[in-house]
């Protein structure tokens, strides 16, 4: 680090940038084995943790536009992982849920976390710090509730992976 407070080198900006382009190539070797790309990993750990969803709560959820997102979700629709249906009681809504094929790729997602650890050269808590350090830039005006309530980094490596916990599956709204 220079003394310039205005070098590029000391700027946050520059340091979030830049990692947040390098993290996607971190993935990608990672991901492609799963047939998925970062953004449509990211789509299926929402619908791990609560299935169907509709489009409008992922959006929210990912921090993302519907608009952006409803691309993703029909290639996904597409390798058979999630359905799109509108739901019967609001047609407006659209719908997303996992097929089994999507259901049954968590299993083979849960060495994706030990196996960036290892590329990164990071343990559990230190990924965790960093995370925990990004909330307050992850945020901006609407913050989601990812990035408001970030709950502790399990702690496992890839001897020692997490059970595969049911996916919260709700019944008619």
């Amino acid at each position: 680090m220079t003394e310039d407070i205005l070098a590029l080198e000391n700027q946050l900006c520059f340091a979030v940038v830049t990692a947040a382009r390098n993290v996607v190539s971190i993935y990608r070797p990672v991901l492609e084995p799963l047939g998925l790309t970062h953004p449509q990993y990211l789509v299926m750990l929402a619908l791990w943790e609560e299935s169907p969803r509709s489009l409008g709560e992922l959006a929210r959820e990912l921090a993302m536009e519907p608009a952006t997102l409803s691309p993703l979700i029909k290639r996904l629709e597409a390798q058979g992982r999630v359905t799109r249906s509108r739901r019967s009681d609001d047609e407006r809504v659209l719908e997303i849920g996992l097929t089994e094929a999507g259901r049954s790729l968590r299993r083979d997602a849960l060495t994706v976390p030990s196996q960036i650890m290892e590329r990164v050269g990071m343990d559990a808590a230190e990924v965790g710090r960093l995370r925990d350090a990004l909330v307050r830039f992850a945020g901006g005006a609407g913050g989601t509730r990812r990035l408001t309530a970030i709950r502790p980094l399990p702690h496992y490596h890839a001897g020692a992976l997490p059970a595969n916990p049911a996916t919260r599956v709700r019944g008619p709204a």
